[in-house]
């Protein structure tokens, strides 16, 4: 893991759900379907520089609370019979926790990886719960970005 700095804000397009982590860990996630709702409905142009994140934002309170989860992108191919939505990942201090090898072990990984990092009593920073995000920068990598203070 590793801090950086997101220089400038970031405006992902998608579709989004409200959701905590009681349900995703049951049979009442609702993240999966989100993300087939995404890949069957917007071709990305991964060619052409467009690239997919997920996005966490509107956190009840913490980890514990509801939050909402879009499934987007960096780029403007939404056809106009797609209501899609829009948010706006903020510039600021994030921490990187990255994982390489097959979809979808690395996601589950990298949260893992999170967890760990943020209930071990000890760690080095705090969360912010403001928005957090994934970038899958190709199919066999992900970086899992946490605001922190």
């Amino acid at each position: 893991m590793e801090i950086r700095y997101l220089s400038s804000p970031l405006e992902v397009k998608g579709f989004s759900v409200v959701t905590n982590n009681e349900a995703e860990f049951s049979q009442n996630g609702k993240i999966p379907g989100l993300w087939q709702r995404f890949d069957n409905t917007i071709a990305v142009d991964y060619k052409g520089g467009e690239r997919v994140y997920g996005v966490y934002f509107n956190y009840e309170d913490d980890h514990t609370g509801n939050f909402s989860v879009l499934a987007g992108f960096d780029g403007n191919n939404v056809p106009e019979n797609i209501n899609a939505e829009n948010i706006t990942i903020p510039s600021g201090k994030y921490l990187v926790f990255t994982r390489q090898g097959e979809m979808p072990q690395i996601a589950i990984d990298a949260w893992s990886d999170v967890w760990r990092y943020f209930t071990q009593g000890s760690a080095d920073y705090e969360r912010t719960f403001t928005v957090d995000f994934e970038h899958y920068v190709n199919g066999s990598h992900i970086d899992v970005y946490i605001a922190v203070k």
